[in-house]
């Protein structure tokens, strides 16, 4: 642990950020293909695929929120129980994993109990036609069953990474995504079970990631054992871990919010096709910006630990690589989706037609990609620096300020009010990467000025 230490305050930030970077870019872009392996599949049924990937992509915002409710236990019981560890007090750490625990049964119960009982009811909230709405039901229905996989998969993996285990965190998600490929073609096309087949695919691959999951959190190797005797909610324990996690449950569930606004809107003006496409762009979206996530939270630590340690030069040299890797890699995807958006589009539907609207409907949502890099460097220097509210300012500022009221505002004044709807997004990002470009310069100015009279 000592050499990793003076590895972070000595060695060269180019060679530092690599070895941080691989692994994590790597774990992105599994999560990555875990979310987005059920499209691909779907898009790619004989008959009505098109259909049915709209379907499922009105999914997606309630799958978001279900993520979220694991967030909202795992993000904050999973640190609160390192710094238990942290203090030595082992006897607490696994209280809080064992109340987790029951607490995310419980909510997995109400979870399943409310998508079971009204999911057409949502999904027509949330942007179904009554084309569509059958392959939602039938997709939710299964999925639902699996809601206490999902949450128990997601939640105690998180308990794993806090402990020190990554590459066990990074074998739970690669478990998952594999038993979804292979799994995905048998139920979906060898059972002939459409969509059904999709959402089984999922939640028995999420069952099995449970059961890795569980198996290793009773096993040997595991510092903190989850044993029945801990697993009594004890609010003194686990009503902290929630409140700390209720910042990472509203930013996920917030992405609901805005995926619901723009099915709603796209299938007023535009129809099926629109909210189809949608769903499209949001897996290139994720297929964009999962990588260029994992190279800063590479970057992470190394901010962090020389921020804690007082060397601004170092804080200064990783922002800078930070941002250049950052804006390098938004470039040349950007780049890439604005001369072959049909390649992107056809990796998720066979249909010409859908294709063509999507290539389209890519380079309108597309347009600014290529300068988010400096939204995302900013963003998490934010954090590694310990400016968290500021972090949160611009993430608000981008979703809810702007992006949110721009869905709306947009279709008025263009003529097609389709394309309207997706140009909300790079008129948010303008703005917003602009905004969080002044307010860092400002404040990590600020900030390391602070840190040099520290150490004079």
């Amino acid at each position: 642990m000592n050499d990793n230490k003076e590895m972070l305050g000595t060695a060269p930030i180019g060679k530092l950020l690599f070895k941080l970077a691989l692994p994590t870019v790597v774990a992105q872009l599994i999560n990555m293909l875990y979310n987005i392996v059920d499209r691909i599949y779907i898009g790619h049924m004989p008959g009505d695929g098109s259909l049915a990937l709209t379907g499922v992509g009105v999914c997606m915002p309630i799958i978001m929120i279900i993520s979220a409710f694991a967030a909202l236990i795992s993000s904050g019981g999973a640190p609160r129980a390192s710094i238990c560890m942290g203090k030595g007090d082992n006897e607490s750490a696994e209280k809080i994993l064992g109340g987790c625990f029951s607490l995310q049964l419980l909510i997995s119960a109400i979870l399943t109990a409310v998508l079971l009982l009204w999911n057409e009811d949502l999904l027509l909230m949330f942007g179904a036609s009554q084309n569509t709405i059958g392959y939602a039901t039938d997709y939710m229905n299964i999925y639902a069953i699996g809601t206490i996989f999902v949450q128990l998969t997601l939640g105690m993996g998180a308990f794993i990474t806090a402990q020190g285990f990554a590459k066990i965190g990074m074998v739970t998600v690669l478990i998952g995504a594999v038993s979804n490929i292979i799994l995905d073609p048998v139920f979906i096309f060898g059972f002939n079970m459409g969509v059904q087949g999709a959402a089984l695919a999922t939640i028995v691959s999420q069952a099995i990631s449970c059961v890795w999951v569980l198996s290793f959190l009773r096993g040997k190797k595991t510092y903190l054992k989850l044993q029945i005797k801990n697993m009594r909610i004890d609010a003194r324990l686990v009503f902290p871990c929630v409140a700390l996690g209720l910042s990472a449950f509203i930013m996920q569930s917030s992405e609901s919010v805005i995926s619901v606004c723009f099915n709603s809107s796209l299938l007023k003006y535009g129809g099926d096709i629109a909210v189809g496409a949608m769903t499209i762009l949001t897996s290139v979206m994720q297929f964009a910006m999962l990588p260029m996530q994992g190279i800063a939270q590479g970057a992470q630590p190394i901010s962090s630990y020389n921020y804690g340690a007082k060397k601004t030069d170092r804080v200064k040299k990783t922002f800078r690589l930070l941002l250049i890797c950052c804006l390098v890699y938004s470039f040349v995807i950007w780049g890439a989706i604005m001369l072959f958006p049909k390649v992107f589009a056809g990796i998720f539907t066979p249909d010409a037609e859908l294709i063509d609207f999507t290539a389209n409907a890519l380079r309108v949502y597309c347009g600014v990609m290529c300068i988010f890099g400096i939204q995302i460097a900013c963003q998490m220097t934010f954090v590694s620096t310990g400016n968290a509210p500021c972090s949160i300012i611009v993430a608000i500022v981008r979703k809810f300020v702007l992006l949110l009221p721009f869905i709306y505002l947009i279709p008025n004044f263009v003529p097609d009010k389709t394309m309207g709807v997706y140009l909300a997004e790079p008129a948010a990002d303008i703005i917003a990467v602009t905004f969080t470009a002044i307010l860092f310069a400002v404040q990590f100015k600020k900030s390391l000025k602070k840190l040099e009279k520290e150490t004079v």
